[in-house]
């Protein structure tokens, strides 16, 4: 694995566990009024966009002329089992926190209708789908890109302002690949051409962080006109995702290997799946051990961060482990040589 990818893939999921660590307090203890905390969490909203366009962008790359023989099957074993499997793990927890929710409905809602944190697999499968076709075919990005960057900006106006009709399922709106069509097309021009993106990427490193800068302004922009909803579903979103992307692809070639990095990486697809649970039982006992909001929210981050690890590490020693967190790379045992002492007669 390339080591700008492993470092992408732990910011988004490190941001994703802060994000949701500042959601969980919230919850707890009220939002605090502090300026440009809301903010400051729109920030941090960039990260599920970032997995989807990590996970494109690697798809375009190892499989840019079509997808193997046995793609589907392991993609059903290791990313849609665990996606069944905590469909039914949220429900059970949300039972248990509410016993008025009907649990077979609540199963439904998000295995069918991705009303749990895991719904961008729903995504990421028809981004499958749509890289298959794209190659059967022979579809050029050419005429494709802007295109998919066109449809996308008309339909997220349609999901960020949802009709009478989809009262209580409005969450389904963010699960057709057209509120990620733009997303798709960029990782995948990123990723078939990842060796020549990735050399001007390194030259021009220092005006990625140009380019950072003004998408960071170009949200608080949209923030301070109204545009407050914490979601990634925000259109505004879509220059951050690439620069937070241009950043860490840019300056991960400078940073040397790291084992944690390495160690996140390898565990971030169930620490996504696993984190929302942990932080649902322990956010009361951690937000009402301190007193203030940062030191609230970085203990629960650290907190969930490091049981969600434990765990995930636990699930993969297990028989079957990985139809429940996901395939987790495992060391390779050292090989034994036995030394054999040679006799000799005399």
């Amino acid at each position: 694995m390339i080591k700008e990818w492993n470092l992408l893939r732990v910011v988004a999921c490190l941001s994703i566990v802060f994000l949701h660590s500042t959601t969980q307090t919230a919850r707890v203890v009220g939002y605090p009024q502090i300026e440009h905390y809301q903010l400051f969490r729109v920030f941090l909203t960039y990260a599920t966009p970032t997995f989807i366009v990590l996970s494109v962008i690697i798809l375009a790359n190892r499989y840019p002329d079509g997808l193997p023989k046995g793609f589907w099957s392991g993609r059903f074993k290791w990313i849609l089992a665990p996606f069944l499997f905590f469909g039914v793990i949220d429900a059970l927890v949300a039972k248990h926190f509410n016993p008025n929710v009907m649990l077979e409905l609540k199963i439904f809602d998000n295995i069918v209708t991705g009303k749990f944190v895991g719904w961008f697999i729903i995504v990421i499968f028809q981004f499958y789908l749509l890289h298959y076709i794209i190659t059967k075919f022979k579809i050029s990005l050419t005429w494709l890109f802007p295109i998919s960057i066109g449809v996308m900006m008309w339909y997220s106006t349609v999901i960020n302002n949802p009709s009478a009709f989809m009262e209580g399922y409005s969450h389904m709106l963010k699960l057709p690949f057209l509120a990620w069509f733009g997303y798709f097309t960029s990782a995948f021009i990123i990723g078939k051409h990842y060796k020549v993106i990735a050399e001007k990427l390194y030259k021009f490193r220092w005006l990625t962080l140009v380019y950072l800068a003004v998408s960071l302004f170009m949200v608080y922009l949209s923030y301070e006109s109204g545009i407050t909803i914490v979601n990634s579903r925000r259109l505004d979103l879509f220059p951050l995702v690439l620069s937070v992307s241009a950043v860490v692809l840019a300056w991960g070639q400078v940073i040397p290997k790291s084992k944690i990095i390495n160690l996140i990486s390898n565990y971030s697809f169930g620490i996504y799946l696993l984190h929302w649970q942990i932080l649902r039982f322990t956010a009361p006992y951690v937000a009402n051990y301190f007193e203030h909001t940062s030191t609230r929210v970085f203990a629960l981050f650290f907190v969930t961060l490091l049981l969600s690890l434990a765990i995930i590490k636990l699930i993969s020693l297990v028989p079957m482990g990985e139809f429940i967190i996901g395939k987790v790379k495992k060391k390779k045992a050292p090989k034994v040589v036995e030394v054999r002492s040679l006799r000799t007669s005399a």
